[in-house]
C-alpha cells in the first residue's frame, strides 16, 4: 500500500472514529434527556394522581387489613351516595357500605331522577337502605338533600362509582371514638376501573394545610367528618359542581379544624370514561382558579402552585416506593 492511499485510509479510519464517538455523544444526551423527561413526566403527574399504575388485576381485598372490632357505643355515621344514571356502577357502591354490618348506620342514595335502570336496583334492595329518586340541581344539591334532617355523630358521602374498603366504617368510628380532637379524616386509596379491577394505588404522607391551600390532593371517597363540622361551617355550596369537596375542606381548614390522614386504604375511586372528573374538568380549573384566589388572596401561576406543593409530592413520592418496596405497610 503507498503512502498516499495508506493516508486516505487512515483519514477515512479517524473520520469514522470521530463519527461514532459522536453517535455515542448523542445516545448519551438522548437517554440523559429521556431520563430527565421521565422524571418530569413523574413530577408533573405524581402517582397520587396517575390512575392508570399497571396492568388491570383483580382486587383482592383479603389482602387488606381485617375489620376492627365494633364497639358497644359505635357512633352513629351517616352516608349519602348521590346519583344520576349510575345503575351499572351503583350497586357495587351499595354493598361496599352495606356489608360493613356497621350497627349504627343510616345510609341514603339521592338519585337524580335516572332513566337507566337505577331506579329498580334501588327497589330491589327493599329496605335495607334509604333512598329516594327524584329531580334535583346537581351533585352537591343531591348530597344536601340526602342529609338534611338526619342525626349522626360521624359524616360522610361515597358517589355512586366509587366503593368503600372492608372494615372502613369501624375503623372510622374507632379512630374519632378513641382521639375526640380530630374532626376530619382521610386515607389512602385505591384506583379501579370500569369493571373493578384494580389498577393503582395512593400512598399519602401526613396531612399538610400549607400545601391543601394550592391542590387538593385529599380522596374525597375516603373522607369523613365529624357533624360539628358541618354544623359550624355549613353544608355543601351549591354553586360548585366540581370543587365542592375542596371548597368544604377549606372551609373547615380556615375555620381550626383538625385533619389527620389515617394510615389505612379506605375506598376505591373508580376510573371510567362517563365520569364527573373527566367530563367537567373545565369546569374544575375555574372553580379551582375560585377557591385559590378566595384562599391565597392571588391567582397562582402554575409554576407557583407547583413550588408551593413541591415538598408534600416529594414526601408522596418517597411513601409511593417505600409501599412499594414493602418498607411501608398498610
Amino acid at each position: 500500500m503507498d503512502d498516499h492511499l495508506r493516508q486516505r485510509f487512515e483519514q477515512r479510519f479517524e473520520q469514522l472514529e470521530n463519527r461514532v464517538a459522536l453517535l455515542e455523544r448523542n445516545q448519551d444526551l438522548i437517554a440523559a434527556g429521556q431520563r430527565r423527561s421521565s422524571l418530569r413526566s413523574v413530577w408533573r403527574r405524581p402517582p397520587m394522581w396517575t390512575f392508570e399504575q399497571y396492568p388491570p388485576r383483580l382486587l383482592n381485598l383479603k389482602a387488606f387489613p381485617p375489620a376492627p372490632a365494633i364497639r358497644d357505643n359505635a357512633p352513629r355515621i351517616a352516608m349519602v351516595t348521590p346519583s344520576y344514571n349510575h345503575a351499572q356502577y351503583l350497586g357495587a357502591t351499595i354493598d361496599s357500605i352495606v356489608s360493613q354490618n356497621y350497627p349504627n348506620l343510616y345510609y341514603h342514595v339521592q338519585d337524580g331522577a335516572s332513566i337507566d335502570g337505577t331506579l329498580d336496583l334501588l327497589k330491589s334492595r327493599g329496605a335495607s337502605i334509604s333512598w329516594k329518586s327524584e329531580p334535583d340541581e346537581g351533585q352537591s344539591n343531591a348530597i344536601n338533600l340526602g342529609f338534611a334532617g338526619v342525626d349522626s355523630e360521624i359524616m360522610a358521602y361515597l358517589n355512586s362509582d366509587d366503593m368503600l374498603l372492608p372494615g372502613t366504617l369501624a375503623y372510622v368510628a374507632n379512630y374519632f371514638m378513641s382521639h375526640p380532637h380530630v374532626d376530619i379524616v382521610y386515607g389512602h386509596r385505591v384506583f379501579v376501573d370500569r369493571e373493578g379491577l384494580e389498577v393503582g394505588r395512593a400512598v399519602l404522607p401526613p396531612h399538610d394545610g400549607r400545601a391543601l391551600r394550592y391542590a387538593d390532593y385529599i380522596p374525597q371517597e375516603t373522607m369523613f367528618w365529624r357533624r360539628r363540622v358541618w354544623d359550624r361551617i355549613g353544608p355543601i355550596d351549591e354553586s360548585f359542581h366540581y370543587a365542592m369537596d375542596w371548597d368544604f375542606i377549606l372551609r373547615a381548614q380556615a375555620a381550626g379544624f383538625k385533619f389527620v390522614r389515617l394510615p389505612r386504604f379506605i375506598a376505591c375511586f373508580r376510573i371510567h370514561d362517563a365520569q364527573k372528573t373527566a367530563s367537567t374538568y373545565a369546569v374544575g380549573v375555574r372553580e379551582m382558579g375560585i377557591l385559590r384566589r378566595r384562599v391565597l388572596g392571588f391567582d397562582p401561576t402554575q409554576m407557583q402552585i407547583r413550588r408551593a406543593i413541591a415538598p408534600y409530592l416529594a414526601k408522596q413520592l418517597a411513601c409511593h416506593y417505600a409501599y412499594k418496596l414493602n418498607l411501608l405497610r398498610y
